[in-house]
């Protein structure tokens, strides 16, 4: 078992703040910059906001066989980060710095500049994924590990979640987009030059070596029925938590008529993670990782359906409901992360082939899959809903569409959250590790893990 020093362990932690605000910032802003300035109709922005996600989808698996095909025994992952992470913060910057006039072209630019930063992203996520199952193989170090990057993570998802809105605000329109684009950019180069030089010279615990074909090592991964059981339940819950940040701003808007509620909702959503990440990893520790995640995805789900409460246009029971959603939010954040490690170094302690950025190239790109569907599928809400789009003044909005907006943030990913259990029920590798686990603590043999290890194949 391999414990890691707190130098790389906040070393590695410090990714989560590229990954942090790139993962929060566009679906949090965009759609409202194309919808509310651009004048670009809802349905077409939430594709807009889609397609470069849904193209990373197809991307991320090869970006993670070529970072398994790298010959650099001691330092696979980490060149892919550091240029990836400076090329990202270049083509972030660049989705705001585009024409504006007419809505067409202004769409175009954006979704443009927005695959170029999807494009760039997987390879620097999925590299960075991949050394968690690579930089240890102690099954509590990677929970340990995994809950300082899923502070830093929230950290980061709170200062640019925060911050973000705020600028647009304060600023106003074109100039308050491209000052929030330009501090964003800055945030995403300091994590990436966080994550490269807090991880440097670390010795990698996994030495298996990449082989077979590209599809061939897709299959086998998509056969894993851990594999997919688990990225089902994670891509639900994408779904869910895209709609909630793409659709908060609406909120505030058009149902609280207070721009600044959404800052405060959102401060409400991830803050509490920074307390009670910990606490989560706690629960973990004694009820395993998947009983912990169906825990913390319950609870997301009940604070979901207390949103419903927004619909009064009163701030209050909104940042409660926000509050508690946050509190499952930290659990649902921690676990699957810690899991996806074992799953990673378990196929490759199984196999012999090295197929840990392959399978988290598979995972980052449902994930993205999962966040890119939520914007999309709200603005089908708010379109059903018959939502006005503008072009910079503030629309008066009918009931049916302050409607559809509580319901894209509230009920429709409660219903996902909640059928996102039924996958994870089925996801067993946990159990067999921590039996693993304990044999070895205990004296006994490591029969479990070894001998029912092709249960997790179909």
């Amino acid at each position: 078992m391999t414990a890691l020093p707190r130098r790389v362990r906040v070393g590695y932690a410090l990714g989560g703040i590229s990954s942090g605000t790139y993962g929060t910032v566009p679906g949090l802003i965009l759609m409202p910059f194309l919808t509310d300035l651009l004048g670009v109709q809802a349905a077409l922005a939430g594709m807009i906001v889609f397609a470069p996600k849904a193209w990373d989808f197809f991307l991320n698996p090869v970006a993670g066989r070529i970072s398994d095909r790298s010959r650099n025994t001691r330092d696979r992952r980490r060149p892919f980060i550091l240029r990836a992470g400076i090329l990202l913060a270049l083509a972030f910057t660049a989705m705001f710095f585009g024409p504006t006039a007419p809505p067409i072209a202004a769409a175009l630019w954006v979704l443009a500049a927005f695959l170029a930063s999807a494009t760039v992203y997987a390879f620097f996520q999925v590299p960075y994924l991949a050394m968690s199952a690579e930089i240890t193989d102690d099954y509590a170090e990677r929970t340990r590990m995994i809950t300082w990057r899923v502070i830093v993570f929230t950290l980061a998802i709170l200062v640019s979640g925060a911050a973000a809105p705020a600028l647009v605000e304060s600023f106003g329109g074109v100039t308050g987009y491209r000052i929030m684009a330009v501090t964003m950019g800055a945030l995403v180069l300091l994590g990436t030059a966080g994550v490269w030089l807090g991880t440097r010279s670390v010795p990698l615990t996994r030495g298996e070596q990449a082989g077979g074909r590209l599809f061939s090592q897709l299959a086998i991964v998509l056969r894993d029925t851990d594999a997919r059981m688990l990225i089902v339940a994670y891509v639900l819950q994408a779904v869910a938590i895209g709609m909630v940040l793409g659709g908060v701003v609406y909120v505030a808007r058009h149902v609280v008529h207070d721009a600044s509620i959404a800052t405060y909702a959102f401060l409400c959503f991830v803050a509490p993670a920074i307390v009670l990440t910990p606490v989560w990893a706690r629960l973990g520790a004694r009820i395993g990782k998947r009983r912990g995640f169906t825990v913390a995805t319950a609870t997301m789900a009940a604070g979901l359906i207390a949103l419903l409460a927004a619909r009064t246009g009163d701030a209050a029971p909104l940042l409660l409901a926000a509050s508690v959603v946050g509190v499952g939010y930290a659990g649902a954040q921690l676990f699957p992360l810690a899991m996806l490690p074992d799953l990673a170094a378990e196929d490759a302690r199984r196999s012999g082939t090295n197929r840990i950025g392959m399978i988290s190239g598979v995972w980052s790109g449902f994930e993205l899959l999962g966040y890119a569907l939520g914007p999309a599928l709200l603005g089908l809400v708010l379109t059903l809903g018959g939502y006005r789009a503008s072009t910079g003044d503030a629309t008066p909005q009918p009931d049916s569409a302050q409607g559809a907006i509580v319901l894209g943030v509230s009920l429709v990913p409660a219903v996902l959250c909640l059928v996102s259990l039924i996958p994870l029920s089925r996801y067993r590798l946990d159990d067999r590790l921590r039996a693993s686990v304990y044999d070895t603590e205990t004296g006994g043999q490591d029969v479990d893990a070894t001998e029912t290890g092709a249960t997790a194949k179909d």
